[in-house]
């Protein structure tokens, strides 16, 4: 049985405007087959081989699907190929650009920055940017936990006529339309910031292009290299860059598709990549593959061995603003379903789109790479949804039996 697909999603021009993601974009929980009940007692624990491909219906030339289970083994699953020019089969190794997933690697790259003392999460922008940067009183009060947190109430990005031409081009073109915000000028957008009524998180990539400055500023090091010294050399991430062509797994990478996105291009049709080397490099640079993803989402259930990346990780998981879908933790944000939390990231970037997603109390991990950009990126959230309800399905069989 295939994913039904979700209901369209009509958008206005600042709705569009998500080329790295948004806050999750997680369409509703699609229907997953009902799959006949196993006797109660019986031994045999269900393998999650038996549903999970009936779930996929393949909307992207390729997928590559990743599942950490409770009993911490892993399990993939590959569709497709690469592109229709090169052929190569997708598999767990395969590079794919994963957007605004970069956002959670340089947040928890910051995290490690405050275990290690360097930075506060109390420190605002008036400490943190060069002396006498012009900032509004607004600007000078946003906090480094609120920039990770997406609290400031900085913008998704700057509103005015150059960034609409820039959008307009790429609906026709594909190209990247973030140049600004990579640029250094995107510091200039802080002197009028005025803050938003409401304490609400709000997605904002200008947020996080001003932490890749206030990062760069304060350590002397961009982004990229923090988080290869800070958190992929300590977590054994040998093909995760923000420098892609670094790696030798690149000229095999997934090359990127429209599908939602961009309007007058295509379904299909290979579009550009986007490349930042700037301010937007540690927002939405990064290339990775779901085998090392599910090796990020690993230490995040069971514990890296090092206790400074540990810490980080932990206060990278707390939920700073609550409530029950999207509540915001330090970059990652949480849906509460019964008994079951959901804590997860979302990316979408030219022709991809991505999904991280972990429960933690049941020590499930799910990873989804497609070379499309499609909105219909709920597939995730199913298949953990999916694996608590056999996980409760076998609990209260063993219940039943001991009664």
């Amino acid at each position: 049985m295939a994913v039904k697909p979700g209901a369209l999603l009509i958008v206005t021009f600042s709705g569009l405007l998500t080329g790295c993601g948004t806050l999750s974009n997680v369409a509703p929980e699609v229907e997953v087959p009902q799959l006949a009940q196993r006797a109660c007692g019986d031994p045999a624990p269900r393998d999650i081989n038996e549903w999970l491909p009936k779930m996929v219906d393949l909307r992207s030339p390729g997928m590559s699907v990743g599942v950490i289970d409770a009993h911490n083994q892993r399990h993939y699953w590959h569709f497709g190929v690469t592109d229709a020019e090169h052929q190569y089969p997708v598999n767990q190794d395969t590079l794919f650009a994963v957007g605004s997933l970069s956002k959670g690697m340089t947040a928890e790259t910051t995290a490690v920055l405050v275990a290690q003392g360097r930075l506060r999460w109390s420190d605002t922008l008036e400490r943190l940017l060069p002396p006498g940067t012009p900032l509004s009183d607004d600007a000078k009060r946003i906090t480094l936990l609120q920039l990770v947190t997406h609290t400031s109430g900085l913008p998704r990005q700057t509103m005015d006529l150059p960034m609409l031409a820039a959008f307009v081009r790429y609906l026709g073109s594909g190209e990247n339309f973030y140049p600004h915000l990579d640029s250094d000028r995107v510091i200039d957008d802080l002197a009028t910031f005025s803050k938003p009524s409401g304490s609400e998180p709000r997605y904002s990539n200008l947020g996080y292009a001003v932490l890749d400055y206030v990062l760069k500023y304060q350590t002397g090091q961009r982004a990229d290299k923090l988080a290869d010294n800070l958190l992929f050399k300590p977590l054994g991430l040998q093909n995760t860059s923000f420098t892609p062509q670094t790696l030798k797994a690149y000229p095999l990478r997934a090359i990127g598709h429209a599908g939602s996105q961009p309007k007058f291009i295509p379904t299909g049709q290979v579009v550009p990549d986007w490349q930042f080397t700037g301010n937007m490099l540690g927002a939405g640079g990064l290339y990775t593959s779901t085998a090392e993803l599910l090796t990020f989402a690993a230490a995040h259930l069971n514990g890296s061995g090092n206790a400074v990346l540990d810490k980080a990780m932990a206060d990278s998981l707390r939920v700073y603003y609550p409530r029950r879908k999207e509540a915001a933790n330090i970059a990652w944000v949480s849906d509460t379903f019964d008994e079951q939390t959901i804590t997860y990231q979302v990316g979408y970037i030219g022709g991809y789109s991505s999904y991280i997603g972990i429960d933690r109390k049941h020590h499930f991990a799910v990873v989804v790479l497609q070379n499309s950009f499609t909105w219909q990126n709920n597939l995730g959230h199913s298949v953990l949804r999916q694996m608590w309800r056999e996980q409760n399905a076998v609990a209260t069989c063993a219940k039943a039996s001991a009664a």
